[in-house]
């Protein structure tokens, strides 16, 4: 992907943490215990559904994904971010922050076809269990996928294309604790009406179409659930949905907020806080939703626990 600029800016200053006079230890604090827990659960789900057999389903699948994408997702920004909280000057280079936003965006756009699809298999699960086998077979499942990533990639290859051909000959400091498209158009000194208007048009089929797609499947799942005539295990699918449906308007929310608005608009404060919400909070909280209150996560878990354990103690055992 080739970039073209019209001037001699070589790196952008990060202004996010530049007002925080106090409580830099405190963000740098909660930013790392929550990236730890992020890498950690996600890891460790990604590990367990890869090597127990019993997990190797279509929801599974997915979660897999989706725990391997947000690892990937929050080490884009948050290293940059925890370094950045003990520098007066914050900086990142032209092609440093390219590349940042090039990888954000692509995460984001798949992360939101990714629930999608989980929405659809829950709602194939459910609604239509005869019929499971057949809708969501192994070759389905990869094509999902594969076409959730390609979608993200095209969509951040189109942004970061238009984003980076723009002018910056008035200001090089960036509003945000990192690179991302709206506060970089904030201070170019082009005309930025064609990338907005990319925004909202590609915004419509990468964001809005699978958020109201994920909203009217969970619909469909909770009419269906709360019609079935077991009641107990109906009040805890119900509490599932919820959960889930949780995690995805703070999502899609946050991120509707970000690109569904004009720079004009834009506000450090208030656009920080958004950043955050679905940039750490969310890819912090999908393992403990999705995954860590799962039954069969948690067996699978304690399975390769005591697997481990064993193969470790035939090891000591042989070694004395």
């Amino acid at each position: 992907m080739e970039l073209y600029n019209q001037t001699s800016i070589k790196e952008f200053m990060l202004l996010g943490f530049v007002k925080v006079k106090q409580g830099k230890s405190f963000l740098f604090v909660l930013f790392l215990i929550m990236y730890t827990i992020c890498l950690l659960g996600n890891s460790l789900i990604t590990v367990v559904i890869l090597l127990n057999q019993t997990l190797h389903t279509p929801m599974y699948f997915f979660l897999g994904n989706l725990s391997f994408l947000d690892v990937c997702y929050i080490s884009v920004t948050v290293p940059k971010m925890l370094a950045d909280t003990w520098v007066e000057s914050p900086s990142i280079s032209f092609m440093g922050c390219a590349a940042q936003m090039y990888f954000l965006v692509t995460l984001v756009g798949t992360e939101g076809f990714l629930l999608a699809s989980m929405a659809l298999d829950r709602y194939f699960a459910i609604c239509c269990p005869l019929s499971y086998t057949r809708l969501m077979s192994k070759w389905t499942c990869l094509q999902i996928a594969a076409t959730s990533w390609i979608c993200g990639i095209l969509n951040a290859s189109l942004h970061t294309t238009l984003t980076f051909r723009l002018s910056y000959c008035q200001s090089n400091g960036i509003s945000h604790f990192f690179c991302d498209i709206p506060p970089l158009l904030s201070i170019s000194c082009s005309d930025t009406s064609v990338n907005e208007a990319a925004l909202l048009t590609v915004g419509v089929f990468v964001g809005l179409s699978p958020f109201f797609f994920t909203l009217v499947s969970y619909a469909f799942i909770l009419h269906a659930i709360l019609n079935s005539r077991q009641k107990q295990q109906s009040h805890k699918a119900v509490s599932t949905c919820i959960s889930h449906l949780t995690v995805v308007i703070l999502f899609y929310g946050s991120g509707i907020f970000t690109y569904f608005r004009p720079t004009s608009s834009y506000s450090l404060e208030r656009d920080q806080l958004v950043g955050v919400l679905y940039n750490i909070l969310t890819p912090t909280l999908n393992p403990l939703i999705y995954s860590l209150r799962n039954k069969e996560v948690k067996l699978a878990m304690r399975s390769l626990m005591i697997r481990e354990h064993s193969v470790l103690e035939r090891r000591l055992c042989h070694n004395n």
